[in-house]
């Protein structure tokens, strides 16, 4: 299952999606955090220090990797220097399972130990001074959209992705990617504007939606967040000493977490599991297509000299049974 963390700078998605990572692991599922937001503090808020942080390879330093790694044997990619970030899979092309062992995987993520659990983390990458007046973000978050194009995932196996703060994700097609987006919200009118944002560009593509309110202090904070999100409002969160001891650099057991922000956590995951019987895999594969074929038309085809849309393979449908034929490693 794919699970977005969006909302405003400063309103805690990084922090709900690390614990909510956490409350993974605790239950022993395979997850891989992917930390997408123009900040790092991802890998510090699962308990890394300075310098292991900062050690996380970037994956938009390995998209060469991942492009031909992907490509497989792919009749349609003529080479791996005219894949974009938004190259649908077909027949031939390698797919990415969660619990796997690949290249990729190899290159671009590392262990975190959580307590007894691991989980993988991978990382775009920071935006660093000489990217200034010469690159977007978004060419940074490339490498994770694509790799969530070429995914496949079960039912009790995870990728969780903090995403870019506010609507930046609505720059590429990534924000259809996932089974369920949480959107962080403070009970403040600057909280909820982000939302509004997302639930008007999201609404024409189904994406599933549902507030997580942080920083709720009383009854007064919970009134708010109905007024302005109504049913989209599935939980809130409110102080915690254990994430204070956290941000502190000195995390406590997961076990030690306050029980009504586990149980809200719990709420969080058994939301995610209630999607996986409604999951379309045709319309998220006609999804992939309709913003490669944009991303063709605008800027791909002028930037690779190749047609794109050539790319597409009208026949082929990412699901489950898709990873079982997927190219195999070179002998």
């Amino acid at each position: 299952m794919k699970i977005a963390f969006v909302g405003k700078g400063g309103s805690g998605k990084t922090t709900l999606s690390s614990l909510f990572i956490r409350h993974l692991a605790a239950d022993g599922a395979p997850v891989v955090a992917v930390d997408a937001d123009i900040n790092q503090h991802l890998g510090a808020a699962l308990g890394l220090d300075d310098d292991e942080a900062a050690a996380l390879p970037a994956m938009g330093a390995q998209l060469p990797l991942i492009k031909d790694y992907l490509r497989g044997t792919n009749p349609r990619i003529a080479s791996a220097e005219t894949m974009i970030k938004t190259t649908p899979p077909g027949e031939g092309s390698r797919l990415l399972r969660v619990g796997e062992e690949n290249p990729v995987y190899d290159a671009c993520a590392r262990p975190v130990r959580l307590d007894s659990a691991v989980i993988r983390l991978m990382a775009t990458g920071p935006f660093t001074e000489s990217d200034l007046g010469v690159a977007c973000y978004h060419s940074k978050v490339g490498a994770v959209e694509l790799c969530l194009n070429h995914l496949v995932d079960g039912r009790d196996e995870y990728v969780v992705v903090d995403m870019t703060a506010g609507s930046d994700s609505f720059a590429s097609g990534m924000f259809t990617r996932f089974d369920m987006t949480f959107l962080v919200a403070e009970p403040t009118r600057k909280g909820v504007s982000v939302y509004r944002q997302y639930k008007e560009y999201a609404r024409d593509f189904g994406v599933a939606l549902k507030v997580v309110g942080n920083k709720v202090q009383g009854e007064d904070d919970l009134d708010f967040l109905r007024e302005q999100v109504g049913d989209d409002l599935l939980v809130a969160v409110g102080h915690s000493d254990w994430v204070r001891a956290m941000e502190k650099g000195r995390p406590k057991p997961y076990d030690l977490l306050e029980p009504a922000n586990r149980a809200a956590l719990q709420i969080l995951l058994d939301t995610v599991a209630d999607t996986y019987e409604r999951r379309d895999w045709e319309r998220y594969t006609r999804q992939m297509v309709h913003f490669h074929l944009r991303n063709a038309e605008s800027w791909g085809n002028a930037k690779t000299g190749a047609d794109l849309a050539a790319q597409v393979d009208p026949a082929f449908v990412l699901g489950e049974a898709s990873a079982e034929i997927s190219a195999p490693l070179p002998a």
